[in-house]
């Protein structure tokens, strides 16, 4: 019978492979539903520029927006900011804003803020944000060049311009934090909420 208890699979509102890699791997069975969002007009809006707070609200609207459609279903909503000292970056929009951004983090540490969020019907009910800390070595031209050649498109794909699992864990001398707030799904929090709801055994 597996883990899963519930009798409809996990409903996960967002197109992110990694999230629902880590979701099967741990053996829940998931259906993708991606929830449709302006995102940099939901991030203008926020009361707070905290990148635990902004990346929290992001989560629950992704959550409610998909569960508001689904009635009873568990939904998880994620989303993944990234902070250096008080300045936010987002994705970057093509390879010249990948180089731009590497340049700024290398050689400091900034801060990934992986927030979740289950909802079902119109409650949101399990929270949790996640912090780590990562700090970049000194990054030269030579080796920015070589490195944006073997990551080719994916340095568009995620908030920091790098997937840690994959080449862009050359950019990194030091990593404070769990492995799964890093890839944006605090999943150990959510596993033990699942396991309190009933979902999971």
């Amino acid at each position: 019978m597996g883990l899963w208890r519930a009798a409809a699979p996990l409903v996960l509102a967002s197109g992110s492979a990694v999230r629902r890699r880590l979701l099967e791997a741990a053996g829940i069975p998931v259906e993708v539903r991606p929830a449709s969002l302006d995102e940099r007009a939901l991030e203008a809006s926020a009361p707070s520029e905290d990148p635990s707070a902004v990346a929290a609200l992001l989560a629950r609207a992704k959550a409610l927006r998909v569960a508001g459609d689904l009635s009873g279903r568990l939904v998880v909503g994620a989303d993944q900011t990234l902070a250096l000292g008080r300045r936010r970056f987002d994705k970057p929009a093509d390879r010249a804003a990948a180089r731009a951004q590497l340049q700024a983090l290398a050689g400091r540490t900034h801060e990934l803020h992986a927030a979740l969020a289950v909802a079902r019907g119109r409650d949101v009910l399990f929270e949790h944000v996640a912090v780590a800390r990562l700090t970049m070595r000194p990054l030269s031209e030579a080796f920015l060049d070589g490195y944006l050649e073997a990551a080719g498109a994916a340095v568009t794909a995620s908030v920091g311009g790098y997937q840690l699992e994959a080449v862009g864990v050359h950019l990194f001398e030091r990593i404070e934090g769990d492995h799964f707030t890093i890839l944006g799904l605090p999943l150990l929090p959510l596993l033990a909420y699942l396991r309190a709801e009933g979902s999971l055994a």
